[in-house]
């Protein structure tokens, strides 16, 4: 019996799916059956109970499950103190994050990453909010970066920092000429206003957003590291709010035990290290 078979079979309690463990592991789901099917011939007992929505383990099942995760987790523990008698850390990291925060936002973590630790590469995937949650559950990414993190079964959320909003509009926008803008100002603004909302356009891309602004569809609110370029540029035109400070909270996803390589540690530890300096 082999630890890959063990892990399959804690894979597919933990997320209840044959589908989702054979994400975890890079292979079928026909080969995780297998893997299962094994281990019940090997115990000559039921290990899994099967419906239709979901996977869930018999009382024997839930007792091999126990036993595994600790024997998986004093398996990772022992390769991680082979692993560090090396002094250099090395590997890569794949960090999940959406449009805003990893076009405009990461470059001073990878500058930070590159000093302290040079043999550290971190891989950078730009999703939808919704999959980034998805790539860190199912182990496609070590950490995730999304605004305003929701709990989730299955996610650790590391809190980062808050983005600073502002209002962005074209030059030549009514709004424009304003050094700073109420939030009674505006036909789409927070509800809690009072003011009633009137979405003209829905985007997933603050790239998008940017250029529709620019050719003056509407005005939006938009982090103000985001439109850094634009504003030097000339072609945007952000301004602060009168009412006060808004922002938007940024959070770190972390798979809810998983263990963290060195190399995504290091990153992990990046990210800390930047949002302290910014305070």
């Amino acid at each position: 019996m082999q630890l890959e078979s063990l892990k399959m079979f804690c894979d597919v309690v933990e997320t209840g799916s044959f589908s989702r463990a054979a994400q975890l592991n890079h292979v079928t789901q026909s080969a995780v059956s297998q893997q299962i099917r094994a281990l019940e011939n090997r115990y000559e007992q039921k290990l899994l109970s099967r419906s239709a929505r979901q996977v869930t383990p018999t009382p024997a099942g839930e007792r091999l499950f126990r036993g595994c995760k600790e024997i998986l987790a004093r398996f990772g523990e022992v390769e991680q103190e082979i692993r560090e008698q090396s002094a250099e850390v090395v590997g890569t990291c794949t960090v999940s994050t959406i449009y805003s925060v990893g076009l405009h936002e990461l470059q001073n973590i990878q500058k930070r990453l590159l000093k302290t630790h040079p043999k550290v590469n971190m891989r950078l995937i730009y999703r939808r909010s919704d999959q980034v949650y998805d790539d860190v559950i199912l182990g496609a990414a070590e950490i995730g970066v999304v605004a305003y993190p929701q709990p989730r079964a299955g996610v650790d959320v590391v809190p980062f920092r808050d983005d600073r909003l502002a209002v962005v509009c074209a030059p030549s926008h009514p709004l424009a000429g304003k050094s700073k803008i109420s939030l009674t100002a505006l036909s789409k603004i927070f509800r809690e206003k009072g003011v009633e909302l009137e979405p003209v356009m829905e985007m997933d891309n603050v790239e998008t957003i940017k250029r529709a602004v620019e050719m003056g569809v509407g005005v939006s609110i938009l982090p103000a590291a985001t439109v850094q370029h634009e504003v030097a540029q000339g072609t945007l035109v952000a301004r602060p709010f009168a009412d006060g400070n808004y922002t938007r909270p940024i959070g770190l996803l972390v798979r809810k035990g998983k263990y963290l390589d060195r190399a995504s540690q290091a990153v992990l530890d990046a990210f800390k290290e930047a949002a302290v300096a910014e305070v």
